[in-house]
């Protein structure tokens, strides 16, 4: 926060309910502890009446997601320029280990002794169903990936959404630990850089090309080159739900690697700017209003 240069009264944290909810009272700056799955609202009205302000929403998978899940799918298709940072750890922490939207298929916890039947969620393909302007994902064991993908959130003009696998050492250790321990994160992970081929694996030796729209993995040297392979483009619409796609289970043979990086961004009007820019229209046009009136009506009498 203090490298983006702006001073800290200008800053707003405003969090819904649950363990990533607690971050407003981690920041020196304005902040409010809102209601369950309601950040997204309170931050729009904020954003509504003082577009000046930077304003960062922290929610989680239960949060965000179940309870807040439509708030969360208006403020992207409004197109808010504020920040959404959505901390996935797969369960209910704050509530005791119940399972959450994003919670794998099968997953044992209190509230699903024999195994949950539900159908997760995928956060970003979700994001781009309700058309967000900027996509990315990000983890809390790569530090400098995820602050510069907080860097590249601010930057852009209207709603980001960050997902950030966190994990919950308590209710669900290790849920993301095949992305992030040095072992296997070379070969499970894909970073995405603007322009540039996607390649991974420990020794760089693999690469993702469509054939079609389907991804498949390919072997560098053994009759594919870096030339064949898929160049990423952040305003490739078609390829970010491709990319949002690759989402398989890990344990699964054949799966493909889980991308990191800035999904799709492109530029829309905001919201609050639209808005800004109908009222003044309607001033230049009617003159200023007169609240009195507006309130009156013309469905009211006077009673001698």
């Amino acid at each position: 926060m203090p490298g983006l240069g702006i001073p800290r009264e200008n800053i707003v944290i405003v969090s819904g309910i649950g363990c990533s909810s607690r971050f407003p009272y981690y920041m020196n700056t304005y902040g409010m502890h809102s209601i369950h799955g309601r950040a997204t609202a309170i931050a729009s009205g904020l954003k509504a009446t003082r577009p000046e302000l930077s304003i960062w929403v922290v929610t989680g998978d239960g949060d965000g997601l179940s309870i807040g899940g439509n708030h969360t799918i208006h403020l992207l298709r409004r197109n808010f320029d504020l920040n959404i940072m959505l901390f996935n750890n797969q369960i209910y922490g704050l509530t005791k280990g119940q399972y959450s939207p994003t919670s794998e298929e099968n997953k044992v916890t209190k509230s699903t002794p024999f195994g949950s039947i539900d159908h997760p969620f995928n956060p970003l393909a979700l994001a781009m169903g309700a058309d967000a302007t900027f996509i990315a994902r990000s983890m809390d064991r790569d530090p400098k990936h995820l602050q510069e993908l907080l860097k590249r959130s601010h930057a852009h003009k209207g709603a980001s959404f960050l997902e950030i696998y966190q994990n919950c050492n308590i209710f669900n250790d290790g849920a993301f630990e095949i992305f992030t321990e040095k072992g296997s994160k070379p070969e499970e992970t894909l970073f995405l850089e603007q322009g540039k081929p996607l390649i991974f694996g420990a020794q760089k030796n693999k690469g993702i090309r469509l054939d079609g729209f389907k991804p498949v993995v390919v072997e560098l040297g053994a009759g594919y080159s870096a030339d064949d392979l898929w160049v990423h483009d952040e305003a490739d619409f078609y390829k970010a739900q491709v990319l949002t796609r690759m989402f398989d289970d890990p344990r699964i043979e054949g799966h493909l690697p889980r991308p990191f990086g800035v999904f799709y961004q492109t530029s829309r009007p905001t919201y609050e700017d639209v808005m800004a820019q109908q009222i003044a229209d309607a001033v230049e046009k009617r003159g200023p209003g007169n609240l009195d009136k507006l309130l009156a009506g013309n469905e009211t009498w006077t009673i001698r």
